[in-house]
């Protein structure tokens, strides 16, 4: 039953949710822009500096399994804030990291504590928020999840190009812990706060998990897994490679410079709740599908040669991800009929598993056929998600489990 909140509580929550939700990404797209900085202290290729993306990434697909379903056990808001707090003490030891290694584990550490919040937040809005705003919450949380990405990228480029790029991970740590203040001040959803005793926390741990694994035999589930994991490994991979591309020639650009042309970001900021509130009235599977089919064209344009050209390439590469992106995760969320926690977690599991192949093979692909080889694995992933789309989040949904009463879901179309 969804609480009766106030006025006052319902912005409480819708702000706690975009300031964890831009703090967390923020945090997670840390390094992207200042690869060429890493490859020149510490003497690695494209592809190896390309692992501090990777190693955040992947640790977050690792662990977003593990923080959906504690959230159905102890409570939604708990399991953003604590993380949240936690994350603000490897991004500070990023600055002090000593060798590249060094910065690669505290990446990993980051990653294990980013799905506290990002693995949680839509299942948070569907415990507090009616069906009819779930959309409109969703696609909130995904702009939040934009504006995050482009003030981490943009903070740290500047930054970086000022006092250096160890001073950016000192600013990102007092921003984590302002956002990790906030989401505590936010009102509790009405799933439990605290287990009665380790035995009911374990057994409510176990369920969640089973439940979060039964996900996996709903094709229509499985098949927006699938459109995660593409679709991020697509976007990943254009604005991983992006600062080498635009560093070579006839670009030349300086690190303060590639960091502005993440302003594109700005598309995505815009798009995302329009997107959110479209797929109340158009069926989510078409508003994905065209953002994908955008994505890819808009992909391949960022062959052309003037800056200008590029840059107008990038914006619709932007506006076409996010707007598949927006839908997607309130999809699975109307898709799940129960353990909607695990659901979401699952799907964030799938997407950060796109994001770590994303930031590593298209840097191989780079290395052979430079920026060509980085388009080409954006582009064939791309198309994996649209047949993802078009095939299995088609399917019809199963049957509930005999003797569970499912409470009704706004019905994706």
């Amino acid at each position: 039953m969804l609480p009766d909140l106030s006025p006052r509580d319902s912005r409480r929550a819708t702000v706690a949710l975009w300031v964890g939700t831009a703090a967390a990404y923020a945090d997670m797209y840390l390094t992207q822009p200042i690869l060429p900085l890493l490859s020149k202290e510490f003497g690695i290729g494209p592809a190896r500096a390309g692992l501090s993306v990777s190693a955040v990434v992947l640790s977050i697909a690792l662990a977003s399994g593990l923080h959906g379903p504690l959230s159905d056990v102890l409570g939604r808001r708990r399991v953003m804030a604590g993380p949240l707090a936690l994350l603000a003490l490897p991004t500070l030891g990023c600055g002090l990291a000593p060798t590249f290694p060094a910065l690669l584990a505290l990446r990993a550490a980051q990653g294990l504590l980013v799905p506290g919040m990002t693995a949680v937040a839509v299942a948070y809005a569907g415990d507090l928020f009616p069906a009819r705003r779930i959309p409109a919450a969703v696609g909130g949380i995904i702009a939040a999840s934009v504006a995050g990405g482009l003030g981490g990228r943009l903070a740290s480029g500047l930054v970086a190009s000022a006092f250096g790029w160890r001073a950016a991970c000192f600013v990102a740590a007092g921003w984590t812990l302002l956002a990790a203040a906030a989401v505590a001040a936010a009102p509790r959803s009405p799933a439990p706060e605290r287990a009665e005793s380790a035995e009911s926390f374990l057994a409510g741990f176990v369920a969640s998990w089973r439940g979060m694994l039964g996900h996996l035999a709903e094709p229509r589930l499985l098949g927006t897994f699938l459109v995660g994991l593409a679709l991020f490994l697509g976007w990943i991979a254009i604005f991983t490679y992006l600062p080498y591309h635009l560093d070579a020639a006839p670009y030349r650009l300086s690190t303060a410079g590639v960091s502005w042309v993440y302003a594109v970001y700005l598309a995505g900021v815009v798009v995302s709740p329009l997107a959110g509130r479209m797929a109340g009235s158009v069926p989510p599977r078409r508003v994905i599908g065209f953002g994908l089919a955008l994505a890819a064209i808009a992909s391949l344009a960022t062959l052309a040669t003037p800056l200008w050209a590029v840059v107008a390439a990038l914006v619709l590469f932007t506006l076409g991800m996010f707007t598949a992106q927006a839908v997607a995760p309130g999809y699975v969320n109307a898709s799940a009929r129960t353990a909607k926690g695990g659901a979401s977690a699952l799907y964030l599991t799938f997407y950060y598993v796109g994001g770590a192949l994303g930031s590593w093979l298209p840097g191989l692909a780079f290395a052979r056929w430079e920026w060509r080889g980085v388009v080409g694995c954006s582009v064939a992933s791309l198309a994996l998600a649209m047949i993802a789309n078009a095939t299995l989040c088609g399917a019809p949904l199963r049957a509930s489990p005999p003797g569970r009463a499912v409470a009704p879901t706004p019905g994706p179309r």
